[in-house]
Protein backbone atom coordinates (compact mmCIF):
# COMPACT_ATOMS: atom_id res chain seq x y z
CA UNK A 1 0.00 0.00 0.00
CA UNK A 2 1.43 3.42 -0.95
CA UNK A 3 2.01 6.11 1.70
CA UNK A 4 -0.89 8.26 0.49
CA UNK A 5 -3.27 5.31 0.70
CA UNK A 6 -2.09 4.48 4.23
CA UNK A 7 -2.59 8.10 5.29
CA UNK A 8 -6.12 8.04 3.90
CA UNK A 9 -6.95 4.82 5.79
CA UNK A 10 -5.65 6.34 9.04
CA UNK A 11 -7.63 9.55 8.45
CA UNK A 12 -10.88 7.70 7.79
CA UNK A 13 -10.33 5.51 10.86
CA UNK A 14 -9.81 8.59 13.05
CA UNK A 15 -12.99 10.16 11.68
CA UNK A 16 -14.96 7.03 12.55
CA UNK A 17 -13.46 6.80 16.04
CA UNK A 18 -14.19 10.46 16.77
CA UNK A 19 -17.75 10.31 15.45
CA UNK A 20 -18.52 7.26 17.59
CA UNK A 21 -16.75 8.83 20.63
CA UNK A 22 -14.33 5.88 20.93
CA UNK A 23 -11.70 8.61 21.19
CA UNK A 24 -12.72 10.64 24.28
CA UNK A 25 -13.94 14.12 23.36
CA UNK A 26 -11.58 15.58 25.97
CA UNK A 27 -8.66 14.43 23.81
CA UNK A 28 -9.93 16.18 20.68
CA UNK A 29 -8.57 19.58 19.70
CA UNK A 30 -10.80 21.82 17.59
CA UNK A 31 -9.44 24.76 15.64
CA UNK A 32 -12.03 27.56 15.66
CA UNK A 33 -11.44 30.41 13.25
CA UNK A 34 -13.06 33.70 14.19
CA UNK A 35 -12.77 32.69 17.85
CA UNK A 36 -13.00 36.28 19.11
CA UNK A 37 -16.22 36.90 17.18
CA UNK A 38 -19.89 36.33 17.91
CA UNK A 39 -20.63 32.69 17.06
CA UNK A 40 -16.98 31.59 17.17
CA UNK A 41 -16.48 32.69 20.77
CA UNK A 42 -19.74 31.05 21.87
CA UNK A 43 -18.80 27.80 20.14
CA UNK A 44 -15.40 27.87 21.82
CA UNK A 45 -17.02 28.39 25.21
CA UNK A 46 -19.43 25.50 24.69
CA UNK A 47 -16.64 23.11 23.69
CA UNK A 48 -14.40 24.23 26.56
CA UNK A 49 -17.24 23.82 29.06
CA UNK A 50 -17.65 20.27 27.73
CA UNK A 51 -14.01 19.57 28.62
CA UNK A 52 -12.60 19.77 25.10
CA UNK A 53 -9.49 21.55 23.86
CA UNK A 54 -9.71 24.57 21.57
CA UNK A 55 -7.22 26.48 19.45
CA UNK A 56 -8.73 29.84 18.60
CA UNK A 57 -7.67 31.82 15.52
CA UNK A 58 -8.61 35.44 14.91
CA UNK A 59 -6.94 38.47 13.32
CA UNK A 60 -8.68 40.93 15.68
CA UNK A 61 -9.52 43.35 12.88
CA UNK A 62 -11.25 46.63 13.65
CA UNK A 63 -14.41 46.11 11.56
CA UNK A 64 -16.19 46.47 14.89
CA UNK A 65 -14.97 47.14 18.44
CA UNK A 66 -11.81 45.24 19.33
CA UNK A 67 -12.79 45.80 22.98
CA UNK A 68 -15.79 43.51 22.46
CA UNK A 69 -13.56 40.89 20.85
CA UNK A 70 -11.15 41.11 23.77
CA UNK A 71 -14.12 40.70 26.12
CA UNK A 72 -14.92 37.45 24.32
CA UNK A 73 -11.29 36.31 24.56
CA UNK A 74 -11.10 37.04 28.30
CA UNK A 75 -14.14 34.83 28.70
CA UNK A 76 -12.26 32.00 26.97
CA UNK A 77 -8.74 32.44 28.31
CA UNK A 78 -9.81 31.56 31.84
CA UNK A 79 -9.97 27.98 30.55
CA UNK A 80 -6.68 26.12 30.62
CA UNK A 81 -7.57 24.19 27.47
CA UNK A 82 -7.82 27.32 25.29
CA UNK A 83 -4.93 28.55 23.16
CA UNK A 84 -5.22 31.75 21.12
CA UNK A 85 -3.35 32.51 17.90
CA UNK A 86 -3.59 35.97 16.33
CA UNK A 87 -3.40 34.96 12.66
CA UNK A 88 -4.99 36.39 9.53
CA UNK A 89 -6.48 33.79 7.16
CA UNK A 90 -5.01 35.75 4.25
CA UNK A 91 -1.56 34.83 5.60
CA UNK A 92 -1.27 31.36 4.07
CA UNK A 93 2.15 30.70 5.64
CA UNK A 94 0.87 31.73 9.07
CA UNK A 95 -2.10 29.39 8.78
CA UNK A 96 0.19 26.52 7.76
CA UNK A 97 2.48 27.20 10.72
CA UNK A 98 -0.46 26.93 13.09
CA UNK A 99 -1.23 23.44 11.77
CA UNK A 100 2.46 22.52 12.06
CA UNK A 101 2.68 23.73 15.67
CA UNK A 102 -0.63 22.35 16.92
CA UNK A 103 -2.29 19.00 16.45
CA UNK A 104 -5.67 19.84 14.94
CA UNK A 105 -8.31 17.09 14.98
CA UNK A 106 -11.14 19.06 13.41
CA UNK A 107 -11.80 22.55 12.06
CA UNK A 108 -14.70 24.91 12.79
CA UNK A 109 -14.41 27.73 10.25
CA UNK A 110 -16.34 30.84 11.32
CA UNK A 111 -13.92 33.65 10.47
CA UNK A 112 -15.28 35.87 7.71
CA UNK A 113 -16.04 39.36 6.56
CA UNK A 114 -19.78 39.53 7.18
CA UNK A 115 -22.62 42.03 6.55
CA UNK A 116 -24.47 42.27 3.25
CA UNK A 117 -24.68 46.07 3.09
CA UNK A 118 -21.04 46.62 4.04
CA UNK A 119 -20.03 44.22 1.27
CA UNK A 120 -21.88 46.39 -1.26
CA UNK A 121 -19.56 49.27 -0.33
CA UNK A 122 -16.30 47.34 0.05
CA UNK A 123 -16.52 44.23 -2.16
CA UNK A 124 -12.85 43.38 -2.66
CA UNK A 125 -12.04 42.34 0.91
CA UNK A 126 -14.79 39.70 0.74
CA UNK A 127 -12.94 37.85 -1.98
CA UNK A 128 -9.67 38.14 -0.07
CA UNK A 129 -10.98 36.88 3.27
CA UNK A 130 -13.99 34.68 2.56
CA UNK A 131 -12.70 33.03 -0.59
CA UNK A 132 -8.89 33.10 -0.56
CA UNK A 133 -8.70 32.92 3.23
CA UNK A 134 -10.96 29.86 3.28
CA UNK A 135 -8.84 28.22 0.58
CA UNK A 136 -5.70 28.88 2.64
CA UNK A 137 -7.34 27.16 5.61
CA UNK A 138 -8.56 24.13 3.66
CA UNK A 139 -5.21 23.75 1.93
CA UNK A 140 -3.33 23.83 5.25
CA UNK A 141 -5.76 21.27 6.66
CA UNK A 142 -5.35 18.84 3.77
CA UNK A 143 -1.57 18.94 4.16
CA UNK A 144 -1.81 18.22 7.89
CA UNK A 145 -3.96 15.13 8.36
CA UNK A 146 -7.02 16.28 6.38
CA UNK A 147 -9.21 16.74 9.50
CA UNK A 148 -13.00 17.07 9.16
CA UNK A 149 -14.04 20.68 8.52
CA UNK A 150 -17.31 22.43 9.29
CA UNK A 151 -17.69 25.72 7.43
CA UNK A 152 -20.10 28.54 8.30
CA UNK A 153 -21.94 29.93 5.29
CA UNK A 154 -25.09 32.04 4.99
CA UNK A 155 -28.73 31.66 4.00
CA UNK A 156 -28.32 34.80 1.89
CA UNK A 157 -26.65 32.68 -0.83
CA UNK A 158 -30.17 31.83 -2.02
CA UNK A 159 -30.83 35.33 -3.38
CA UNK A 160 -34.34 36.46 -4.30
CA UNK A 161 -35.37 33.93 -6.94
CA UNK A 162 -35.45 30.84 -4.69
CA UNK A 163 -38.83 29.31 -3.77
CA UNK A 164 -39.60 29.42 -0.06
CA UNK A 165 -38.84 27.76 2.20
CA UNK A 166 -35.23 27.53 0.99
CA UNK A 167 -33.93 23.99 0.56
CA UNK A 168 -30.29 23.03 0.18
CA UNK A 169 -30.82 21.65 -3.32
CA UNK A 170 -31.85 25.10 -4.65
CA UNK A 171 -29.43 26.44 -7.26
CA UNK A 172 -28.21 29.44 -5.19
CA UNK A 173 -26.51 30.92 -8.24
CA UNK A 174 -27.80 34.52 -8.11
CA UNK A 175 -26.56 36.14 -4.86
CA UNK A 176 -27.52 39.77 -4.36
CA UNK A 177 -24.30 41.15 -2.86
CA UNK A 178 -20.56 40.38 -2.58
CA UNK A 179 -20.94 38.84 0.89
CA UNK A 180 -23.23 35.97 -0.15
CA UNK A 181 -21.36 35.68 -3.46
CA UNK A 182 -18.12 35.14 -1.56
CA UNK A 183 -19.72 32.54 0.69
CA UNK A 184 -21.14 30.67 -2.28
CA UNK A 185 -17.69 30.72 -3.89
CA UNK A 186 -16.28 29.30 -0.64
CA UNK A 187 -18.83 26.49 -0.80
CA UNK A 188 -17.82 25.63 -4.36
CA UNK A 189 -14.12 25.59 -3.54
CA UNK A 190 -14.90 23.41 -0.52
CA UNK A 191 -16.59 20.89 -2.78
CA UNK A 192 -13.53 20.88 -5.04
CA UNK A 193 -11.29 20.19 -2.03
CA UNK A 194 -13.52 17.33 -0.99
CA UNK A 195 -13.65 15.92 -4.51
CA UNK A 196 -9.90 16.07 -5.09
CA UNK A 197 -8.44 15.52 -1.62
CA UNK A 198 -11.29 13.68 0.19
CA UNK A 199 -11.50 16.35 2.88
CA UNK A 200 -14.66 15.69 4.97
CA UNK A 201 -16.64 18.94 4.81
CA UNK A 202 -20.00 20.06 6.15
CA UNK A 203 -21.30 23.50 5.19
CA UNK A 204 -23.80 25.21 7.47
CA UNK A 205 -25.90 28.05 6.06
CA UNK A 206 -26.80 30.34 8.96
CA UNK A 207 -30.02 32.35 8.94
CA UNK A 208 -30.10 35.75 10.69
CA UNK A 209 -28.26 34.78 13.87
CA UNK A 210 -28.82 36.94 16.96
CA UNK A 211 -28.41 36.77 20.72
CA UNK A 212 -25.93 37.58 23.51
CA UNK A 213 -22.44 38.51 22.28
CA UNK A 214 -23.89 39.62 18.93
CA UNK A 215 -22.07 42.21 16.83
CA UNK A 216 -22.78 45.96 17.21
CA UNK A 217 -23.33 46.27 13.43
CA UNK A 218 -26.19 43.75 13.45
CA UNK A 219 -29.81 44.85 13.39
CA UNK A 220 -30.86 43.73 16.91
CA UNK A 221 -28.05 45.79 18.49
CA UNK A 222 -28.53 48.79 16.18
CA UNK A 223 -32.30 48.90 16.59
CA UNK A 224 -32.00 48.60 20.37
CA UNK A 225 -29.55 51.48 20.47
CA UNK A 226 -31.63 53.66 18.15
CA UNK A 227 -34.83 53.09 20.13
CA UNK A 228 -33.12 54.03 23.39
CA UNK A 229 -31.60 57.16 21.86
CA UNK A 230 -34.86 58.22 20.27
CA UNK A 231 -33.33 57.94 16.80
CA UNK A 232 -35.31 56.90 13.74
CA UNK A 233 -35.18 53.29 12.56
CA UNK A 234 -34.99 52.68 8.84
CA UNK A 235 -37.24 49.77 7.90
CA UNK A 236 -37.46 48.63 4.31
CA UNK A 237 -40.75 47.96 2.56
CA UNK A 238 -42.79 49.30 5.45
CA UNK A 239 -41.11 46.85 7.83
CA UNK A 240 -42.67 43.91 5.99
CA UNK A 241 -39.39 42.21 5.08
CA UNK A 242 -39.32 38.83 6.80
CA UNK A 243 -36.24 37.33 8.37
CA UNK A 244 -35.71 33.84 9.78
CA UNK A 245 -34.19 35.09 13.04
CA UNK A 246 -32.25 32.22 14.63
CA UNK A 247 -31.04 32.31 18.22
CA UNK A 248 -27.34 31.71 18.71
CA UNK A 249 -27.77 28.69 21.01
CA UNK A 250 -29.80 26.90 18.34
CA UNK A 251 -27.02 27.61 15.81
CA UNK A 252 -24.46 26.22 18.26
CA UNK A 253 -26.49 23.04 18.74
CA UNK A 254 -26.45 22.48 14.98
CA UNK A 255 -22.77 23.34 14.64
CA UNK A 256 -21.68 20.98 17.40
CA UNK A 257 -23.83 18.20 15.95
CA UNK A 258 -22.05 18.69 12.60
CA UNK A 259 -18.64 18.62 14.29
CA UNK A 260 -19.53 15.40 16.08
CA UNK A 261 -20.94 13.74 12.96
CA UNK A 262 -18.39 14.34 10.18
CA UNK A 263 -19.67 13.55 6.69
CA UNK A 264 -17.96 13.34 3.29
CA UNK A 265 -19.66 16.50 1.93
CA UNK A 266 -23.00 17.98 2.93
CA UNK A 267 -24.74 21.36 3.01
CA UNK A 268 -27.23 22.14 5.78
CA UNK A 269 -29.55 25.03 6.54
CA UNK A 270 -29.47 26.18 10.16
CA UNK A 271 -32.42 28.49 10.75
CA UNK A 272 -35.44 28.85 12.99
CA UNK A 273 -37.79 28.04 10.08
CA UNK A 274 -40.16 30.74 11.34
CA UNK A 275 -39.82 34.03 9.40
CA UNK A 276 -40.78 37.14 11.38
CA UNK A 277 -41.64 40.54 9.91
CA UNK A 278 -39.19 43.26 10.91
CA UNK A 279 -42.13 45.28 12.26
CA UNK A 280 -42.95 42.46 14.66
CA UNK A 281 -39.29 42.12 15.64
CA UNK A 282 -39.15 45.83 16.47
CA UNK A 283 -42.42 45.57 18.38
CA UNK A 284 -40.87 42.93 20.65
CA UNK A 285 -37.90 45.24 21.26
CA UNK A 286 -40.27 48.11 22.10
CA UNK A 287 -42.00 45.97 24.72
CA UNK A 288 -38.71 44.86 26.25
CA UNK A 289 -37.27 48.38 26.32
CA UNK A 290 -40.47 50.12 27.36
CA UNK A 291 -40.05 52.68 24.61
CA UNK A 292 -41.64 53.23 21.21
CA UNK A 293 -39.58 53.31 18.03
CA UNK A 294 -39.67 56.08 15.45
CA UNK A 295 -39.82 54.30 12.11
CA UNK A 296 -38.89 55.61 8.67
CA UNK A 297 -40.15 53.62 5.69
CA UNK A 298 -37.51 53.27 2.96
CA UNK A 299 -37.52 51.38 -0.36
CA UNK A 300 -35.77 48.02 -0.24
CA UNK A 301 -32.20 48.17 -1.61
CA UNK A 302 -31.10 45.75 -4.31
CA UNK A 303 -28.98 43.80 -1.82
CA UNK A 304 -31.95 42.76 0.37
CA UNK A 305 -34.28 39.80 -0.30
CA UNK A 306 -37.91 40.14 0.75
CA UNK A 307 -37.73 37.00 2.90
CA UNK A 308 -35.31 34.49 4.35
CA UNK A 309 -36.84 31.17 5.31
CA UNK A 310 -34.89 27.99 6.05
CA UNK A 311 -36.16 24.50 5.46
CA UNK A 312 -34.28 22.67 8.22
CA UNK A 313 -35.65 19.19 7.62
CA UNK A 314 -32.32 17.88 6.31
CA UNK A 315 -30.45 19.15 9.38
CA UNK A 316 -33.17 17.64 11.56
CA UNK A 317 -32.87 14.29 9.84
CA UNK A 318 -29.06 13.99 9.71
CA UNK A 319 -27.94 16.14 12.65
CA UNK A 320 -30.89 15.98 15.01
CA UNK A 321 -31.21 19.76 14.69
CA UNK A 322 -34.32 21.26 16.27
CA UNK A 323 -34.47 25.05 16.85
CA UNK A 324 -36.16 25.88 20.14
CA UNK A 325 -35.87 29.61 20.87
CA UNK A 326 -38.35 32.04 19.31
CA UNK A 327 -37.88 35.77 18.96
CA UNK A 328 -39.63 36.87 22.19
CA UNK A 329 -37.40 34.71 24.40
CA UNK A 330 -34.25 35.25 22.33
CA UNK A 331 -34.51 39.03 22.38
CA UNK A 332 -35.26 38.98 26.10
CA UNK A 333 -31.98 37.13 26.69
CA UNK A 334 -30.14 39.49 24.34
CA UNK A 335 -31.38 42.60 26.14
CA UNK A 336 -30.53 41.04 29.51
CA UNK A 337 -26.95 40.46 28.30
CA UNK A 338 -26.59 44.04 27.00
CA UNK A 339 -27.87 45.32 30.34
CA UNK A 340 -25.57 43.08 32.40
CA UNK A 341 -22.49 44.07 30.37
CA UNK A 342 -23.54 47.75 30.26
CA UNK A 343 -22.82 47.88 26.56
CA UNK A 344 -25.50 50.40 25.55
CA UNK A 345 -25.98 53.74 27.26
CA UNK A 346 -29.44 54.24 28.72
CA UNK A 347 -30.16 50.52 29.17
CA UNK A 348 -30.57 50.25 32.92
Amino acid sequence: MCVDAKDEVVRVLLVVLRSTHLIPMSQITTLITGAAGFVGSRLARRLLDAGERVVGLDNLNDYYSIDLKRLHLRDLQSHGDFVFAEVDLRDAAGVRRLFEERRIDRVAHLAAMAAVRYSAKYPLIYGEVNVQGSMNLLDAARHHGNPPCVLASTGSVYGSDTPVPFVETAAAVMPLAPYPASKRAMELFAHAFHHLYKTPISILRFFNVYGPHGRPDMMPWQWTQQILRGESLTLYNGGHLKRDWTYVDDILDGFIAALNRPMPFEIFNLGCSNPVENLEFVSVLEDLLGKKASIVDTPTPASEPLITYADVSKAGRLLGYEPKVRVQEGLSRFIAWLRAERLIEGLS
